[in-house]
């Protein structure tokens, strides 16, 4: 019997890595189609039979994307946008999220429930009057209408306030024996112990911004100064054709700075998708 359970458990096992693994062939496909684009040269890009590899590989090709558009000050404004912008949503997110959870006050789980209700309205509703209020504020065209609109969500606030319900009261309760007020308990004990889930907004935060169009399309008028790096993507589609190989070139040194920065929170973060309930459980 314990032979049988035993053949069935490594049986699970192996349909379950084959699938993994099939998983992620399909996940990985396009990104090494994508980096075997980039360092091909033009002409072969597309040929009657798909192949892997070109006749050289071109390394120039990376070089070429910085020059055949302004793609360094693409990538520059991007990262100052998604830094300032993440930094700006986890303060905001972080000190919300301790008022819903842990002050009292009258109709806080009202407000909560209203302000979680704007997760349902979607961005395409918002583009025209966030246009006509960063118009009134005179900052169109600049950093700020490419950070703030966005800087004051509920998901980041919800996150995070999940995870402070779950902090033992009797951890504040001995603070403020100490004589510590809510301000710095939250600072010395909620934020400490907050990091694997403030890891998960700072991922979640920082792609988001890092991979908007649609907002800096509409709101960013002087494209070569303030343009970011999915507008500088754009700019590789031309009236004379597609430079695909640069596009590529371009696509996987865009993907670099998401890719380190999970490498970098990648302890906090899957801690931080379980203690959220992010992470399917």
């Amino acid at each position: 019997m314990s032979e049988t359970s035993a053949t069935a458990r490594r049986f699970r096992s192996g349909v379950s890595h084959v699938l993994l693994i099939l998983v992620a062939i399909l996940f990985l496909g396009p990104l090494v189609y994508a980096v075997s684009t980039s360092l091909k040269p033009a002409d072969e890009v597309f040929t009657p039979t798909p192949e892997l590899f070109g006749s050289e590989i071109r390394w120039q090709n990376y070089a070429d994307a910085f020059t055949f558009a302004p793609f360094g000050r693409y990538f520059l404004n991007s990262l100052f946008v998604a830094v300032v912008g993440t930094l700006v949503v986890v303060v905001a997110s972080s000190m919300s999220a301790y008022a819903f959870a842990r002050l009292k006050f009258r109709g806080r789980e009202q407000l909560f429930v209203l302000f979680l209700g704007t997760l349902m309205v979607p961005q395409e509703v918002l583009i025209v009057p966030m246009y006509w209020l960063m118009q009134s504020l005179g900052w169109v065209d600049s950093y700020w209408a490419l950070i703030l609109p966005w800087a004051f969500t509920a998901f980041g606030t919800f996150l995070l306030r999940q995870f402070f319900l779950t902090v033992p009261a009797e951890l504040e309760e001995a603070a403020r024996v100490d004589g510590c007020g809510p301000f710095g308990s939250f600072l010395r004990i909620m934020l400490p112990l907050a990091r694997p889930a403030i890891a998960v907004l700072t991922v979640f935060t920082f792609i988001s911004f890092w991979g908007s169009f649609l907002w800096p399309l509409i709101i960013v008028n002087s494209v070569e100064a303030k343009g970011t790096v999915p507008l500088g993507l754009a700019q590789f589609i031309g009236q004379q054709g597609t430079q695909w190989n640069l596009m590529m070139a371009a696509s996987v040194l865009a993907m670099v700075p998401t890719v380190l920065l999970v490498v970098l929170l990648q302890k906090h973060l899957v801690r931080g998708l379980l203690v959220t309930g992010l992470g399917g459980r």
